[in-house]
């Protein structure tokens, strides 16, 4: 399940980071997002309610979310991180098209870590599962 914005603030104010008003609004968008937006996305949809805050100001706050473990950065590519702060497993179907990632759930995969680590020796500390194609919208194809 997802986490909500109080369960978030709780997490932050443990941790000893001031909330400031970006920061809440930086937070509750992404909370509210199943966009997987990316820094641009976010600094564009709260520009108007805060124009004195800056690209830097909305990145800056992103790396402060992912150091407190409420926020997972997304990187596919050469395009740019997307942010999500839905940090349940769960894995990802990124569109070949336009780019667009959705969210889907699967049984975690603690055989792949456990092979992984029997092979290689190493002590798995996580791993990423994306899924390519292209999305409903783009092939014009509806789902089942």
């Amino acid at each position: 399940m997802a986490v909500h914005l109080e369960q978030a603030l709780a997490k932050l104010k443990t941790t000893g980071v001031r909330m400031t008003p970006q920061r809440h609004a930086i937070l509750s968008f992404l909370l509210d997002s199943m966009t997987h937006p990316t820094a641009d996305d976010i600094y564009k949809s709260l520009e108007s309610k805060f124009p004195n805050m800056s690209v830097a100001t909305v990145y800056n706050n992103l790396k402060v979310f992912i150091e407190s473990g409420l926020v997972r950065e997304l990187t596919y590519g050469d395009s740019s991180s997307r942010f999500d702060a839905d940090m349940t497993d769960h894995y990802h179907a990124v569109c070949e098209s336009c780019g667009k990632i959705a969210d889907f759930e699967y049984p975690p995969l603690h055989d792949i870590e456990n092979t992984a680590a029997g092979q290689t020796g190493f002590q798995v500390s996580g791993y990423r599962l994306e899924v390519y194609g292209v999305c409903p919208d783009c092939t014009g194809i509806t789902k089942h």
